[in-house]
């Protein structure tokens, strides 16, 4: 009987049962599809071997004036800029005092009680002491004047820190007193209290790293639910710690949502210098002081601010209200009849979620709403005109813009503008959707990866609290692929020569790198696998025979010098039962060097498999390993019908 060529249409779906989705494939990690075939998605390595405290939640990237390349990071801690392989602290200040701070200790304990009347301080929150003199024992001037973070707060006049050796920085600090080398225990010498000139400088104090859901009378909509139930969980009362960020010409602003805005000053080419509060600016006019976003209109330079405080009302947040500076201004707030300031009030919706800017227009998404803001000049400077209702998005970060289309996660939906609103069909809608901790949803990270064509939107599933599945859309060939991957923001390549994602594990990555996962030292293998839906002969009510196999797979650009991948045929008697044979065969492919690409790898392939269907699963892992499938063949042939 002649072989058959096993041709599968490309994506992952899994909306039908995998007896239906015939000639389709049905399951994969850590695989894309190329020009409609399946191959193995690139590797990852470290951008720096310096960790960065708290779960990283935005990236941003530009160059500037003297062509350094710049990354912003924002975390529920810190805010940073990274420069090479190094992190600099650019988290504001939400005050400073002198004279004020006073310190405490006690005799064979590391823990220094500060006394500072109103500090504001919470558990987490990060102080940085200078000019504090020694207490007299262990507990030295050195010891004292560097940054600390808070431990506990036992009243507003008083907080803790643990004391550890001068000159050591926070991220070096273990959790377990007492255990730590780098901590300092005070002697029966340290009885002073710094002395009166201790400068303490409050950064801004640390948000939340795990939303915490709405348990309470109150929590969710009027009458949602039968009388006596729970409250509706996916209603967070507190929100995560999320930044927004976007550069004005080489220097940048940044704000925490729902809190105030910073602005860092590169056009010194410094970068020990700290973010300072956009309304402390020289000359600042009625400048916001509480916004749930920030961007800079790359059309007309705009400053804009979305979910702010209006500028009769000082600290009272509208969540519906958009402000915009004086085109060209940071500080020039106040409309007149000269400047081209103003504000814009959206009337659907009860809070701004996010904006995002594409060539033409500007984006802004409420709860339940999309509305496009366009620049259209004097004397009212922007348009805004609603686009689409009961339209919903799932966080702050699920979305992406390319070029003019806009791509975005909803509420068990996706969705894309094209200049209307559509529904995306999606082939793997209820796997995601089913699996989905919606109490952790504004965590959902979306990014680009345009090299591949690709949206990837990562998410947390069911039973984790942080981001470890993903979801892709390949918009060139319009196909869907799932996968698990721990990953809470992502930028493209463009000014870096990779994309850049940040890990769980508080690590910056270069993705497209190799094919091998070097968050591990030494880097390890990256298993992946696709799996097709079941084949049969004729209607299913034969039994077939399988003898023959003639893979079709290429290993180009692995290093490996012997990349293999296993050709898994599996055969069922039934759609429901269980695959009761399967013969698994490992391909692999020598080279004579390293350099050598093998475009073509034919090798027969003995096997003795019956069933009334059967599967394809393709794997690997490998180190050093890439491959992308062809067209393999089989020998099936009937073997009667039972």
């Amino acid at each position: 009987m002649p072989l058959t060529k096993l041709t599968f249409r490309p994506g992952i779906n899994k909306e039908t049962t995998s007896y239906s989705n015939e000639g389709g494939w049905f399951d994969s990690d850590k695989v894309r599809f190329r020009a409609g075939y399946p191959e193995k998605i690139g590797g990852w390595l470290k951008r720096t071997t310096e960790a960065f405290l708290g779960s990283g939640r935005a990236l941003h990237n530009w160059v500037s004036l003297d062509n350094t390349r710049l990354i912003g990071l924002g975390t529920h801690l810190k805010y940073y800029i990274l420069i090479g392989g190094t992190f600099f602290d650019l988290t504001p200040l939400r005050s400073s005092v002198t004279g004020q701070a006073t310190f405490g200790a006690t005799n064979g304990s590391s823990t220094i009680t500060v006394t500072d009347t109103d500090h504001g301080a919470v558990v987490g929150d990060f102080v940085t002491f200078s000019s504090a003199a020694s207490l007299g024992g262990n507990i030295t001037a050195g010891v004292l004047n560097q940054e600390y973070q808070i431990t506990s707060v036992p009243s507003s006049a008083t907080f803790t820190i643990q004391a550890r050796t001068a000159g050591t920085t926070i991220s070096s600090i273990t959790t377990t007193s007492g255990l730590n080398p780098t901590l300092v225990a005070a002697n029966a010498s340290d009885s002073g209290n710094g002395g009166g000139s201790t400068v303490a400088e409050y950064q801004l104090s640390v948000g939340l790293d795990i939303a915490v859901p709405g348990t309470g009378w109150n929590a969710g909509a009027w009458s949602r639910g039968t009388w006596g139930s729970s409250s509706d969980t996916a209603v967070s009362i507190n929100n995560l710690r999320i930044w927004t960020h976007d550069n004005f010409g080489e220097d940048l602003l940044i704000n925490v949502r729902d809190g105030q805005i910073g602005y860092w000053n590169f056009s010194g080419g410094t970068t020990d210098n700290r973010a300072v509060l956009l309304n402390s600016l020289s000359g600042s006019i009625s400048a916001p002081t509480i916004a749930k976003q920030v961007l800079v209109s790359d059309i007309d330079r705009h400053v804009i601010v979305f979910g702010c405080d209006p500028a009769d009302d000082v600290g009272t947040q509208d969540p519906l209200l958009i402000r915009f500076a004086d085109q060209g201004s940071l500080t020039d707030w106040a409309s007149t009849a000269t400047n081209t300031a103003g504000d814009l009030k959206l009337g659907v919706g009860s809070e701004i979620v996010t904006a995002v800017e594409t060539r033409q227009q500007i984006l802004v998404f409420t709860d339940k709403s999309v509305h496009a803001m366009q620049f259209i000049g004097p004397p009212f400077t922007f348009g805004l005109s609603t686009v689409a209702d009961n339209t919903t998005i799932a966080g702050p970060l699920a979305v992406t813009s390319v070029q003019d289309t806009v791509y975005w996660m909803g509420k068990n939906e996706f969705y894309m503008y094209t200049g209307q609103v559509q529904r995306m069909p999606c082939s793997v809608r209820d796997h995601v959707f089913a699996d989905l901790n919606w109490d952790q949803g504004r965590k959902i990270a979306s990014g680009l990866n345009s090299s591949f064509a690709e949206i990837w939107w990562f998410y947390p599933s069911e039973a984790s609290t942080e981001n470890d599945k993903y979801v892709v859309y390949n918009y060139e060939q319009q196909v869907w692929y799932v996968g698990s991957l721990a990953r809470t923001a992502w930028i493209d390549r463009g000014i870096e020569q990779y994309p850049v994602s940040v890990g769980t594990d508080h690590y910056v990555y270069d993705h497209e790198n190799g094919f091998d996962d070097g968050s591990t030292a030494p880097v390890s293998a990256i298993p992946a696998h696709i799996e097709s839906s079941q084949f049969d002969i004729g209607d299913g009510d034969q039994f077939t025979f399988i003898q023959r196999l003639i893979p079709d797979i290429t290993f180009r650009d692995s290093t490996n010098v012997s990349p293999s991948a296993s050709f898994t045929l599996q055969t069922r008697d039934g759609p429901g039962s269980p695959y009761t044979q399967n013969n698994p065969r490992t391909i692999t492919q020598t080279q004579a060097e390293t350099t050598t690409t093998v475009e073509q790898f034919t090798d027969l392939v003995h096997v003795r498999l019956r069933g009334r269907s059967f599967a394809l699963k393709v794997s690997s892992s490998d180190e050093a390993t890439g491959w992308r499938l062809g067209s393999p063949r089989v020998d099936v042939r009937p073997d009667g019908r039972r």
